[in-house]
């Protein structure tokens, strides 16, 4: 088992993702920059993942309805 589940299953949406991350950070005032957060807490980094998993629900589920 690998160290990590920081892994992206298609590569070619690695930018996308850490883009989609960077928004989201700003989006709900999580300072996140590019390369190391060891500044921030676990509540905040979380809080971005959590954050971004709910938006991409949010997006399937409209994809689905249709709309």
């Amino acid at each position: 088992m690998s160290g990590t589940s920081n892994n992206t299953n298609v590569p070619e949406a690695r930018e996308a993702m850490d883009k989609f991350k960077m928004e989201v950070a700003n989006e709900i005032g999580v300072p996140l920059t590019n390369g190391y957060n060891g500044n921030l807490t676990s509540a905040q980094n979380g809080s971005v993942g959590g954050y971004m998993v709910k938006k991409m629900i949010e997006a399937q589920e409209k994809q689905m309805a249709g709309k």
